[in-house]
């Protein structure tokens, strides 16, 4: 973590929901540098809290559990949820109801802010040789990727309806490396990753704010212009990683439909259902 990225602004209790996820894990330590309490939460289990810290094993699906969960906190940086194409049944508790749980608890006990994990898979199916920005069309690519406009729709409803901020990061490939040639335009580095949500976490002003998660990669299907008001600069570049990447890969098939949408391989995933 750099000294750089520390904002000087500090919050009571940020609550950081998906703590036990690999990204979860790596934020942990990171938001905590900008808070007196943080407050760490997943279905599965977490390490143990270390000082300042509070894990609470809590279903997002469990309404009540969630009220609970939100009480005293200052904001949230929401990482919970299904975060692969699974099936309906699955997504649509975690992602959806999960979700609705989370924005009313928020609103009954006046959370701030939220900065919510979105994805890219929003916009999946765009094409890659095309430059978009958070304004264009959803083009969600499976269930998934709908799920996350879900929760950017749910976002602006709570902005619009009761003042409750969001920044909604469509995050790329935040990884510690890429690991193939897509991510060399979807990668986003821990520390960019850090950098963008303290920059979601302390802009003066966002409303529902949407904005692509990935660093200053030289290949980029994504405009961030219109974000550019959270202050958010990427220092990390894919750049680096190119040449062990395209000689891991050196060959792609032009007609695959992952290699032709921006989605990669969650345009030709599901959609799937449980059996009956």
């Amino acid at each position: 973590m750099s000294d750089l990225t520390v904002s000087p602004i500090r919050f009571g209790r940020i609550l950081l929901t998906g703590a036990a996820g690999h990204l979860g894990r790596e934020m942990r330590p990171r938001l905590k540098a900008c808070c007196d309490r943080l407050r760490l939460s997943d279905r599965e289990p977490m390490a143990p809290a270390a000082d300042g810290e509070e894990v609470i094993v809590a279903d997002l699906a469990d309404r009540a559990a969630v009220l609970a969960l939100l009480e005293g906190v200052d904001a949230v940086v929401h990482l919970g949820g299904v975060s692969t194409e699974q099936s309906w049944e699955r997504i649509a508790a975690a992602n959806i109801h999960g979700a609705v749980n989370l924005y009313e608890a928020a609103r009954r006990h006046g959370v701030r802010r939220i900065v919510f994990a979105s994805s890219n898979h929003v916009t999946g199916f765009y094409r890659q040789d095309q430059v978009i920005s958070p304004r264009d069309p959803a083009r969600p690519d499976g269930f998934y990727g709908l799920s996350k406009a879900f929760g950017e729709d749910l976002a602006q409803l709570y902005w619009d309806r009761f003042g409750l901020e969001t920044v909604s990061v469509r995050i790329g490939s935040a990884f510690a490396a890429p690991k193939d040639r897509r991510m060399l335009a979807t990668w986003m580095s821990f520390d960019d990753t850090e950098r963008l949500f303290m920059a979601a976490l302390t802009a003066p002003v966002v409303g529902h704010s949407i904005v692509y998660g990935l660093s200053d990669n030289a290949t980029a299907w994504w405009d961030n212009t219109p974000a550019r008001h959270l202050g958010y600069r990427p220092q990390d570049s894919s750049e680096v990683f190119r040449a062990e990447v395209e000689a891991r890969q050196p060959v792609l098939d032009r007609e695959d439909p992952a290699v032709i949408h921006q989605g990669g391989a969650f345009v030709r995933t599901g959609p799937f259902f449980e059996e009956a």
